[in-house]
């Protein structure tokens, strides 16, 4: 984002990147950047809409929407228990 985001783009950004969303970087114009293909996860997202990330390789930096290429990792599907007098029936 080259500009100041609104307060709804920004609450956007966190419902789509709540915290603990892992991340695929594709790449990122940024000397300390991770390599592409490096996973992460998402720790927050500032008033400025800028993701903070914990990368796996065990650096922080932040990814700037609309600049940075990345994608959302699908998440894990919960398995759903049923529970034992269910079982029984």
């Amino acid at each position: 984002m080259n500009r100041i985001p609104t307060k709804e783009q920004v609450a956007y950004i966190r419902q789509q990147y709540p915290a603990g969303t892992r991340i695929t970087l594709r790449s990122m114009d940024d000397p300390q950047a991770p390599l592409p293909g490096t996973k992460g996860t998402v720790s927050y997202v500032d008033d400025m809409g800028q993701i903070g990330v914990k990368w796996d390789t065990g650096s922080s930096l932040s990814l700037i929407p609309g600049e940075d290429s990345f994608s959302k990792e699908p998440a894990l599907e919960k398995t759903k228990h049923k529970r034992s007098r269910d079982l029984e029936r």
